[in-house]
C-alpha cells in the first residue's frame, strides 16, 4: 500500500548504544519534533532526552505491552501526528521491540521512516577484526544448554561469521558451549561498546572460553562473534551429514575423524541408534582405545 495522504509519520529511531554523544543531529531533531515518543523503558529514554534538553510525551511500549499500543498509535498516525519509536539502545526491531508496529503501520499505508543510529552487531563485527564478508545475525541463543548446542549445530553450515548477543553473567557459559560445538573456530567477545571500558578479547574458541571463565567479574552487554568456518570444516560437516553410517562403529569413526566433540557425538549417536547417552559415550571411549 502507498502512504495515506494526510497521514502522519512513524519514525523508527536508532539511539546510542553507550556513548550518548553518538546521537546524530537528525536523531535529535526527529525526537524534538515528535508528538509522541514510544520507548522500551521510560527511565532509560528520559536520560537521553534530558542530556539534550528534549521535552516530548513518553509512553512505555516494550514487548509486553506493545500489542495493546498498536491500534491507538495507528489512530494518532492516521490523524496526522508524528510518532517516534526507540528501544533502550541501538536500532528498534533488531533483538528489540518495534517490528510489529512497523508491520502494522505499513499494512495501513502509513509512512515509515528509519532514522539511522548505532548497531551493536555491526560495531562488534568491525571491532572483532574477524572476516565478515558474510555474516548471520542470530541475536540471543536459547538459554538451556541442550537447546543452545542444538541451535549452534544448526548454524554450523552457514559460510559466514555468526553474531550472538549475550548478557555478561551468561557469557562464560555460552562461550564454553561455543567451544564445544566449534572447537576450531576463532571467536571474539566485544563488550561495553562505545563506553570508556570498551573491550575486544579474541582467540580460539577454547582459549577465549577459558579466559572469560577465569574472570571474577564481567560487566556490560556482550556481543560474541564466531568466526566463519573454513572450507575444510564445511566439507567435513557435509560429508558427515551425508554418510548415513549403517553401524554405531562407523558413525563414531566418522565423527571422530571429523573432529566432532565426544559429548556432541555421543548425543547424536544415541539419538540415531536408540541408545542412552551413557552407552553411546562408553562406545566412543572403547573405540578410541582400540
Amino acid at each position: 500500500m502507498t502512504a495515506a495522504e494526510g497521514a502522519g509519520v512513524l519514525s523508527v529511531v536508532g539511539t546510542p548504544i553507550g556513548n550518548l554523544d553518538d546521537a546524530s543531529p537528525r536523531v535529535l531533531q526527529t525526537l524534538r519534533s515528535s508528538d509522541l515518543l514510544l520507548c522500551e523503558d521510560t527511565r532509560v529514554t528520559s536520560k537521553l532526552l534530558a542530556r539534550f534538553g528534549i521535552h516530548v510525551p513518553l509512553q512505555r511500549a516494550d514487548e509486553n505491552v506493545l500489542g495493546e499500543k498498536i491500534e491507538p498509535t495507528l489512530s494518532r498516525l492516521e490523524a496526522g501526528e508524528r510518532v517516534s519509536f526507540v528501544s533502550d539502545a541501538g536500532m528498534p526491531g533488531v533483538s528489540d521491540p518495534g517490528q510489529r508496529l512497523v508491520d502494522a503501520a505499513l499494512d495501513r499505508g502509513i509512512r515509515v521512516e528509519v532514522i539511522p543510529g548505532p548497531s551493536a552487531a555491526i560495531c562488534a563485527l568491525v571491532a572483532s577484526g574477524l572476516p565478515m564478508e558474510h555474516f548471520f545475525f542470530e541475536g540471543f541463543l536459547p538459554r538451556r544448554a541442550g537447546a543452545m548446542c542444538e541451535r549452534l549445530e544448526e548454524l554450523a553450515p552457514i559460510p559466514g561469521a555468526l553474531v550472538v548477543y549475550e548478557s555478561p553473567h551468561r557469557a562464560a557459559q555460552t562461550l564454553g558451549r561455543i567451544a564445544e560445538v566449534f572447537p576450531e573456530r576463532q571467536v571474539a567477545l566485544v563488550r561495553e561498546l562505545t563506553k570508556l571500558h570498551e573491550e575486544c578479547v579474541r582467540g580460539s574458541s577454547a582459549e577465549l572460553a577459558a579466559a572469560i571463565a577465569a574472570r571474577e567479574d564481567l560487566r556490560g552487554e556482550c556481543v560474541i562473534i564466531i568466526g566463519a568456518p573454513t572450507q575444510e570444516e564445511l566439507d567435513r560437516r557435509r560429508q558427515a551429514s551425508r554418510s548415513g553410517a549403517a553401524t554405531i562403529e562407523e558413525a563414531i569413526r566418522q565423527g571422530l575423524e571429523a573432529g566432532e566433540p565426544k559429548t556432541r557425538l555421543a548425543k547424536r549417536v544415541a539419538k540415531d541408534f536408540s541408545l542412552s547417552k551413557a552407552q553411546a559415550y562408553d562406545a566412543i571411549l572403547r573405540q578410541q582405545g582400540e
